[in-house]
């Protein structure tokens, strides 16, 4: 685990919704330190309150009990410091790769903007693409935009909810070697969804294991292995056999 200070806690959250009267728990006492800088994939079954908890820590949902804090303050809503990146593509159909990327930043002067601009773009591995549109983009490169998006409000953490879950396998391993260059560059503290093994040890410094509804942690699991990591190595198949140990399935057929 990291050295460095928390960044984002969780104090005993659950969580409930009102389901035709009845109160259908998706979240329960989940007790959580991230550390500044640190990259965390929290990996479970679909169902399970990942997404949910994501939500809660980016104050767009509110927990039926316990807290969450970031810097040490109470998450009481969305906070420009931190930025969410979906599966479903969030990036303005009408507007350009440059467009996009500045919308956040729209507030700065013209030559700041440029700066900020270039300098995701070049760092996302899009430079020439600038004033393309949406519909002449891949789905990996509208990831792209998106990550690049986000990153130019230089945010201090990132929540990431199944981003390349739409993306077809071998740009999903593409667009996780990038994410790890970027995290490496420039260090957010990344929080990542996932129900994928393979991309929750490719990314995580820790992989946070949950049960099935309602969402409890089973167990937090250090991925000690260097980047770039070898997919053929023994101690990943450890890890491996670990997480789906943990999540009570079996990966032979």
């Amino acid at each position: 685990m990291s050295a460095n200070p928390d960044k984002v806690v969780f104090e005993g959250v659950s969580k409930a919704f009102d389901k035709k009267g009845e109160d259908l728990l998706v979240l329960e006492d989940v007790n959580l330190s991230i550390a500044e800088g640190e990259f965390v994939c929290l990996l479970g079954p679909s169902g399970c309150g990942k997404s949910t908890l994501l939500n809660i820590a980016g104050g767009f949902e509110a927990p039926t009990t316990g807290t969450v804090r970031v810097d040490g303050e109470p998450v009481a809503g969305p906070d420009p410091r931190r930025v969410f990146v979906f599966q479903e593509y969030g990036i303005f159909p009408w507007a350009s790769v440059w467009d996009n990327i500045v919308l956040g930043v729209r507030h700065l002067s013209r030559e700041r903007q440029h700066e900020i601009a270039q300098g995701v773009i070049d760092l996302v591995g899009l430079s020439g693409f600038e004033r393309a549109y949406p519909m002449e983009l891949s789905g990996g490169m509208k990831q792209r935009v998106e990550v690049a998006r986000a990153l130019a409000v230089s945010p201090d953490v990132i929540y990431m909810d199944e981003p390349f879950g739409a993306l077809d396998s071998l740009t999903r391993l593409t667009m996780r070697s990038e994410l790890i260059r970027i995290w490496e560059d420039r260090h957010p503290t990344i929080l990542f969804v996932t129900h994928d093994v393979d991309e929750a040890i490719q990314l995580a410094e820790r992989v946070v294991v949950f049960s099935a509804r309602p969402g409890r942690i089973e167990e937090v699991i250090d991925v000690d292995l260097p980047h770039p990591r070898d997919l053929g190595a023994p101690e990943y198949g450890q890890v491996k056999n670990r997480l789906y140990e943990r999540l009570g399935v079996s990966h032979r057929i």
